[in-house]
């Protein structure tokens, strides 16, 4: 979709030539106009036709006074990016209907930069469709859409950020819908390696060559009982000096989970293809950054591997060995998200990052927790914490922070290994966390559970490309926090971060085994 941004008002709107119109009506705004459409919404809002909650559609088909045939006034409530995001996707929702090919989005009032990007973000989701393994593809409906608020000049920003993160929310979806067959971990690793054609990302993946003799025990016995060779993405964006400490990302990449010889239920097993949703996220960051160039440096890591059986598979009470020297008992072979996340969480302690987030769909009991609403977050840092609540309430892919008390990994313990990968079905979620947080020493380190919001199932199924609105958002407010500190500051935190070690053990850039 091509996104345009112009000044418009509602009598401008009027006589906007386009296919379709949809006008976002806040409770507060008068409409006071002489002009056709103000008084269409006037009488509209006086009849009570425009309902009381945002989302609420009226349709109105060749108005008097209107030059778009169709128009679909619709109540945007407060007016805040929540309610503009319902009304967005009320209304581009009814437009499609019409398969129009260009689409004016009207924000009446006083629109700001978070309400742009709301109504961006939201029109994109409505519009998206799936076509990659498809023999016919479905039209895709709106080409253009222009978004008309009262200064388009001032909102230019916004829309570069929105429509970036647009982009890579499409991207994660995209490697996310793909089916186990058209998204292989070498396949997921050829994407990645796409992304490098952007200015200033690099890409270098490692082979089961390399990542044995990185020891990453831990990452191999997962993949080992499948034919597809594992792959270990090391994904460089480069947006401040050298010398300045990274953000990692560590995005959880099992292109298909069956569970293992702990074999899952047959019923909704080809949902286990969004297990890479984690890598997927990460892979639409990185084509956001691509695309936006911001001051900050990124490191994004995705092992990427197939939970298969064959004669080779790892069993339950198998004794593995992590890259870090700690020694796994494997109680439950479904539980093989953190086995791969661990051995990554090692790997991202050699760049001496500013943070590090892992990303993965790790267990359902989060998805009991919290539904498909908000993300699991876990932290024991405080102010990272918050960044990433911030961020998520401000790109409105929202999460919620779990605890991590000690008492929580008791459940962990055994006597034939330094750790257990599970502790029993209570607080699952927590203590999946607890066992990442094993491998996170001396690191400001979050974990993520999003295995409620990476996809959703029944009707809608599909890939939703979350967090890559939250994760972008953190990043962007990080180049901002380190914009806003004193020059001297800023000098000695490069200082602190002149030992970083940028470059892995696994070879050049753009390498692939």
């Amino acid at each position: 979709m091509d996104f345009q941004l112009k000044t418009l008002s509602l009598a401008q709107a009027a006589a906007e030539k386009t296919d379709a119109l949809v006008v976002l009506v806040p409770r507060a705004e008068p409409l006071e106009g002489s002009d056709a459409l103000s008084r269409i919404l006037h009488s509209a809002r006086a009849a009570k036709d425009l309902g009381e909650r945002a989302g609420k559609l009226l349709a109105l088909y060749r108005p008097a006074g209107v030059a778009a045939p169709r128009v679909w006034a619709v109540h945007a409530g407060e007016g805040s990016p929540a309610d503009i995001r319902a009304a967005t996707l009320a209304g581009t929702q009814a437009a499609l209907a019409a398969q129009p090919r260009r689409v004016a989005l009207v924000l009446a009032g006083a629109a700001d930069a978070a309400a742009l990007h709301a109504a961006v973000v939201a029109s994109a989701d409505a519009s998206y469709v799936y076509t990659t393994t498809r023999s016919k593809a479905e039209p895709r409906g709106i080409r253009q859409l222009t978004l008309g608020v009262a200064d388009a000049k001032a909102l230019q920003p916004a829309l570069a950020t929105a429509v970036a993160t647009v982009r890579g929310v499409e991207f994660a979806k995209e490697w996310a819908n793909r089916p186990g067959n058209h998204c292989t971990p070498t396949m997921l690793a050829d994407a990645a390696q796409s992304l490098a054609k952007a200015p200033r990302v690099r890409c270098e993946v490692l082979g089961p060559k390399e990542v044995a003799a990185l020891k990453m025990g831990s990452f191999m016995a997962v993949a080992q009982g499948s034919a597809e060779p594992l792959r270990f993405i090391v994904l460089r964006y480069q947006g401040a000096a050298k010398d300045v400490a990274p953000q990692v990302l560590v995005g959880k990449g099992i292109t298909f989970d069956t569970g293992g010889v702990s074999l899952k239920p047959a019923a909704e097993m080809d949902e286990m293809k969004f297990d890479m949703g984690g890598a997927a996220s990460v892979l639409g960051v990185f084509r956001a950054l691509g695309e936006l160039q911001p001051a900050v440096n990124v490191i994004g890591l995705i092992p990427a591997c197939e939970n298969m059986n064959d004669g080779r598979a790892l069993k339950p009470g198998d004794v593995v060995t992590s890259m870090n020297g700690q020694t796994i008992e494997v109680l439950n072979t479904d539980a093989e998200g953190r086995l791969i996340l661990c051995d990554a969480l090692e790997y991202a302690k050699r760049f001496k990052p500013a943070a590090v987030v892992d990303i993965a769909t790790l267990t359902g009991a989060c998805v009991i927790a919290l539904g498909g609403v908000r993300s699991g977050l876990f932290s024991g840092d405080d102010s990272l914490a918050q960044a990433l609540q911030a961020a998520g309430e401000q790109a409105q892919d929202r999460c919620w922070r779990m605890p991590l008390d000690d008492e929580y990994g008791e459940g962990l313990k055994t006597h034939f290994a330094d750790v257990a990968n599970v502790a029993g079905r209570a607080g699952g979620a927590i203590t999946a966390a607890k066992f990442l947080q094993r491998f996170t020493a001396d690191l400001r380190w979050a974990h993520l559970d999003i295995a409620g919001t990476a996809w959703k199932s029944g009707a809608a199924k599909g890939a939703t490309g979350r967090p890559v609105g939250l994760l972008l958002q953190y990043l962007l407010s990080q180049q901002d926090a380190a914009a806003a500190r004193p020059k001297k500051a800023r000098s000695a935190q490069a200082r602190s971060a002149a030992t970083a070690a940028p470059e892995g053990k696994g070879g050049r850039a753009g390498r692939r085994a």
